[in-house]
């Protein structure tokens, strides 16, 4: 799909308000039953299931420079950290498991018109509780921009659906009074930020810019050298390598490469 190449400044009024609503839905699945067993996990929930903002919060979700499609840029810690407040007091940035590429938060212009800007953005994040540690797997969404009025007209972060998109750390005391933790992974249906038109959504979605999937992989390779690499199955594998004359490289893993809920 072609996709313009001019680049556009993006920017927002400072004396209007969003009205933000929050949500996280009862954990419905852990695989060691951790959400029935710690009354910390069994109760989350959003601290402010409604909150305004005055616009100029979003502003840590655009460019300094002026940008074009398929452009990506790294997107500013406070004003993310504030929203994420809305869900549960103690949001943290910094990775408190790094893997070396496990932190960061970035956003991509996927597409826009002379009526809107489409911005789509990854962000990795977890909250710190009384006794451990609640990692979902990453925050995705889409913040659209009404450009005639340097407004929001729809914004959306949210953890995706998946089998599992959370991953958490229990802390436990020894008789002797050391701390260890205990792991476990999970379900939660809903866990979001939403505010806005959910219709403009769709109506965007129709401009001609990237494709979705275009922009989750340029997105993703900011965060995982693994995703820099040409996977392919062992069935293409064992027909490219005589070919190519190549030996084959196999990885068995037991968790995800492409998000933290592992």
């Amino acid at each position: 799909m072609k996709t313009s190449q001019n680049k556009i400044s993006l920017t927002l009024r400072t004396d209007t308000e969003v009205s933000i609503n929050g949500y996280i839905a009862p954990i419905e699945y852990s695989q060691y039953d951790f959400h029935l067993k710690w009354d910390e996990l069994k109760n989350l929930h959003a601290v402010q299931p409604k909150q305004k903002y005055n616009t100029s919060i979003f502003n840590d979700f655009l460019p300094e420079q002026s940008v074009s499609v398929g452009d990506t840029w790294e997107v500013q810690h406070d004003g993310v950290v504030e929203l994420l407040k809305q869900l549960h007091p103690q949001p943290n940035l910094d990775m408190h498991i790094n893997s070396g590429d496990s932190n960061g938060l970035w956003a991509c212009l996927r597409a826009y018109n002379d009526e809107y800007a489409d911005i789509v953005f990854r962000i990795h994040a977890e909250f710190k509780l009384k006794e451990g540690w609640f990692t979902p797997s990453q925050f995705t969404g889409h913040l659209i921009m009404d450009r005639h009025s340097e407004t929001i007209a729809y914004f959306r972060m949210y953890v995706p659906k998946g089998v599992l998109n959370f991953d958490i750390n229990w802390d436990r005391t020894n008789d002797d009074g050391s701390v260890y933790h205990i792991t476990d992974i999970g379900y939660c249906p809903k866990i979001e930020l939403e505010a806005g038109n959910k219709d403009i959504l769709q109506k965007v979605e129709s401009i001609d810019g990237i494709s979705k999937d275009e922009t989750a992989k340029k997105l993703i390779q900011h965060f995982y050298k693994s995703q820099h690499i040409n996977w392919v199955s062992l069935e293409e594998a064992l027909e490219m390598a005589p070919v190519k004359q190549k030996p084959i490289h196999a990885i068995s893993i037991d968790g995800p490469l492409a998000d933290e809920s592992c």
